[in-house]
């Protein structure tokens, strides 16, 4: 295999001369925090290799082994490695076990495909090209984002996608647990929220903004707190931070269908069309109070630092119409209702704060009155404004997050058998040319620095662009494998838009590399899109 068929492209590969053999002899030694990615790396290959790798003690080594070694005091990049292939042995080093575990990653894509499948389908050896991959990541935050909330996904498939986040080096992923269409977290204080909101009646068919009817089928889904807690668990594991959404003061009409006293519009039912709904969270003390035990759950299920809070899409048709809000408004000493959701905000990163996490919201925070410094902004509305410059300008560290390019909800192509998917094309090729920082000066740990403002101006960055992630919307993903046909191969552009430097993208283009990364989806067993357009079956949904 040509080394350079690795998805997302290291930072430098030399090639060598010979093979190492992967053999029923080979052991993996590692010590201390090591030998827990020693682990990880037998699980990983013994299903498809029937190679048992032992995981021996690092003074045990010999020839023929594959060696994990932490480096700690190479302190300078944490998520940095090296893997060494040598005909003697493979050796992997890193100054984190998070560093071990790109390794490990790397280390399986220099494998023959076949050894992803689920069984062995060629008796060993198994042979490595002998190389020395020199590697660390662009960004800290490099992330896939799934909505569980507009069509439920199983447990199963989350814990298959976050194995391949993990594949991709990616190391954030985000759940989407809560919308005006499901609610998908348990919170044993408000039962209602999985026993009601859990399940809406009907989904409607057609395109977003005039659909066609309803399919007359009742759809939900809750996962409990000990699923959660398993996710995260799984997803730690492989060095991947699982961030669960739970998005106020607007998208909660699933909320207000089982508790309509947080809302003011009366009894509602979980929404049946896709959008926000116009029904929002009351500032009233009940609204105040639910926020609470589901942040207090959030905090207890997941060991996340970050906690998103959504903030996006909050209509205030209610609140200005409504006497109660805007004699709450008066009270509180706002300038005017559309303040209350930065009052709601507030109220939730404050209570985040005190448990020691940080909060992340869609760029919509940034409005009537903002939020502290301190969120981080996720930046999705090109269309509207440079939302991310605005952000940095006030000293928001920034996730990436352009619906041009990150949105893989969006259509394959521009060609009429690619079945139905929210607005706008985002091409392979679209996505492979992305650049989350396209700027002079983009090292996310540098100082000040300017960015472009809409109208081609400098502003003056005080937050940090932390990275980029793909979002997966499933208003028109019923299932895993419309997830899985949405999702790859664009997740390799995405992966590497946020891994990979722009030099050596240039030089070694994506699409040079799909080969081989085919290859292993079809081990694997994804539904992935092919490169002609979709297979028959994959066009209708």
């Amino acid at each position: 295999m040509n080394s350079l068929d690795l998805v997302p492209v290291p930072r430098e590969v030399l090639r060598r001369a010979g093979t190492f053999a992967l053999k029923h002899s080979t052991r993996i030694a590692a010590d201390g925090p090591a030998a827990d990615t020693a682990l990880l790396l037998q699980e990983l290959l013994r299903p498809g290799t029937g190679i048992p790798l032992p995981v021996v003690p690092a003074a045990a080594r010999a020839e023929g082994d594959i060696v994990l070694i932490l480096t700690p005091d190479d302190a300078g990049e944490p998520e940095a490695y090296t893997l060494d292939i040598t005909p003697e042995r493979v050796e992997i080093r890193a100054p984190s076990t998070a560093g071990l575990g790109w390794g490990v990653q790397t280390l399986r894509q220099l494998l023959p495909a076949e050894s992803f499948r689920s069984t062995p389908v060629a008796p060993p050896p198994l042979t490595l090209a002998c190389v020395r991959v020199e590697d660390a990541p662009r960004f800290p935050w490099r992330g896939l984002m799934l909505d569980v909330a507009r069509h439920f996904m199983p447990k199963d498939f989350v814990l298959r996608l976050i194995d391949l986040a993990a594949l991709h080096r990616l190391n954030v992923f985000h759940l989407h647990l809560t919308d005006d269409q499901g609610w998908r977290l348990e919170v044993p204080s408000w039962p209602g929220l999985t026993s009601a909101g859990a399940w809406r009646r009907e989904t409607p068919l057609g395109p977003v903004d005039a659909p066609t009817g309803h399919d007359g089928t009742p759809h939900g889904g809750f996962y409990t707190l000990a699923e959660l807690r398993e996710m995260a668990a799984y997803a730690a594991r492989r060095h991947i931070t699982l961030v669960p959404e739970f998005g106020f003061p607007g998208h909660t009409q699933a909320a207000l269908g089982a508790y309509p006293e947080l809302g003011q519009a009366g009894p509602v039912e979980v929404r049946t069309r896709w959008g926000h709904s116009p029904h929002v969270l009351a500032p009233n003390p009940e609204a105040l109070r639910f926020i609470s035990d589901v942040l207090d759950v959030v905090v207890d299920t997941f060991p996340s630092p970050y906690v998103h809070i959504g903030g996006d899409e909050c209509r205030r048709d209610e609140w200005r119409t409504s006497g109660y809000a805007k004699a709450r408004a008066a009270e509180l000493g706002l300038a005017s209702v559309d303040a209350l959701q930065s009052w709601f905000l507030r109220y939730g990163i404050d209570r985040l704060s005190a448990a020691g996490r940080r909060a992340v919201g869609w760029d919509q925070v940034l409005e009537d009155g903002g939020v502290p410094e301190s969120t981080v902004v996720m930046a999705w509305r090109d269309f509207a404004a440079d939302t991310a410059s605005e952000a940095l300008a006030a000293g928001h560290d920034v996730i990436q997050c352009p619906t041009r390019t990150t949105y893989l909800d969006h259509a394959q192509s521009e060609l009429t058998s690619e079945p139905p998917s929210f607005y706008g094309v985002a091409t392979f090729d679209d996505v492979a040319a992305y650049d989350p920082d396209p700027g002079p000066d983009s090292a996310p740990d540098s100082g000040p620095n300017p960015a472009s403002d809409s109208d081609g101006g400098a502003v003056e960055r005080r937050g940090r662009i932390l990275g980029t992630q793909g979002h997966l919307w499933t208003e028109y993903m019923r299932n895993p494998r419309d997830v899985e046909y949405m999702a790859f191969p664009r997740l390799a552009a995405i992966a590497e838009a946020a891994w990979s430097g722009r030099d050596r993208r240039l030089s070694s283009p994506l699409a040079g590399r799909m080969g081989g990364y085919l290859e292993r989806l079809d081990a694997i067993g994804i539904n992935y899109r092919p490169w002609d357009g979709p297979h028959p079956w994959q066009r209708s949904r």
